[in-house]
């Protein structure tokens, strides 16, 4: 009985979503035969939902017109999914607004029947992460969802935007995609301004003015590579480069892409990249656990030095 129950809110949700589904693509979709289709048909008519099939190359089933659905209808199962997913997003930052998940896990936490809610309750109260709560700046979730918007149909934006520094400017931007990376999202895409490439950390975006058409990603274009390949360009104090005497696929698995370049070598794979600070570097290489040869700079090397000094004399206490 559960199932058939399920599956007649999937025909409706069906209905809704995408009305003129004919009865085969239907059964297709809830995989199930056509006259159970019918018959699930038959049970929402008994139930007041007025359901018309039409003839012809247009035809199907659908709502009967000016119909409206309650806003949100889902199964126990559907609920327990939404709720992780929101503890899940505040836990990673991945959210427009800490305050907007809050509400939501407490309008749809209301509407739950008690069993549900209750063991729902039960999980959220004992569930851990091993990862640790990324402290993320969300962005505006307008701005994020005009961003999106303009990604998907190919269109110029002009962006209010504030840099690092805290300077405003206003640029004109084609976004191409959207990247959730380290608890910040970006939005990447042709800066008209600078005639390039560029990432755009959205949380610094305060307003999206829609111009019109805009231009496509070039073939291949993904844009998580663009903002990982931007992080690791950034103009850090250091310039490194380091010699891994491993294989180069097993340097790249190693090292976050965000963190630099693994090129072959002669003697497995050259690391180069940037840093703000030394002995955060050689604590890094180090962590690999594998052996490797400082190219540059040569204050590097005695940073690797100092940090194995300092373990060897860790390791000898009693």
């Amino acid at each position: 009985m559960a199932t058939s129950a399920s599956r007649v809110l999937a025909l409706l949700e069906l209905l809704q979503a995408r009305p003129g589904l004919t009865g085969p693509e239907l059964a297709q979709r809830l995989d199930v035969d056509e006259r159970t289709v019918r018959r699930h048909l038959r049970t929402l008519d008994e139930l007041g939902v007025p359901v018309v099939a039409r003839r012809g190359r247009h035809g199907g089933y659908r709502l009967l017109p000016g119909y409206r659905l309650p806003p949100l209808m889902l199964s126990g199962d559907e609920a327990v999914a939404v709720v992780l997913g929101l503890l899940a997003a505040e836990r990673t930052g991945l959210h427009a607004a800490a305050p907007a998940v809050a509400s939501a896990r407490a309008k749809l936490e209301r509407v739950l029947p008690d069993a549900v809610r209750d063991r729902v309750g039960a999980v959220s109260d004992v569930l851990g992460f091993t990862a640790p709560a990324r402290t993320a700046t969300p962005p505006d979730a307008d701005v994020l969802l005009a961003l999106g918007a303009a990604a998907r149909d190919g269109t110029r934006v002009r962006l209010a935007y504030r840099s690092w520094s805290g300077s405003s400017s206003r640029r004109e931007l084609d976004p191409w995609g959207i990247t959730f990376h380290a608890g910040r999202w970006y939005v990447s895409g042709h800066d008209h301004g600078r005639d390039d490439v560029r990432n755009f950390r959205v949380d610094r975006i305060s307003g999206v003015d829609v111009l019109g058409p805009g231009s496509a990603p070039p073939p291949g274009f993904d844009a998580a590579e663009q903002v990982v390949a931007g992080i690791a360009a950034v103009s850090w104090a250091h310039a490194l480069e380091v010699v891994l005497h491993v294989p180069v696929d097993e340097a790249r698995r190693l090292l976050p892409r965000s963190t630099g370049t693994v090129a072959p070598h002669p003697s497995g794979a050259v690391f180069r990249g940037r840093a703000e600070h030394l002995d955060g570097a050689a604590r890094m290489l180090a962590g690999l656990g594998v052996d490797f040869t400082v190219v540059t700079p040569a204050a590097l090397r005695d940073e690797v030095r100092l940090l194995a000094e300092r373990l060897l004399r860790t390791g000898d206490r009693p």
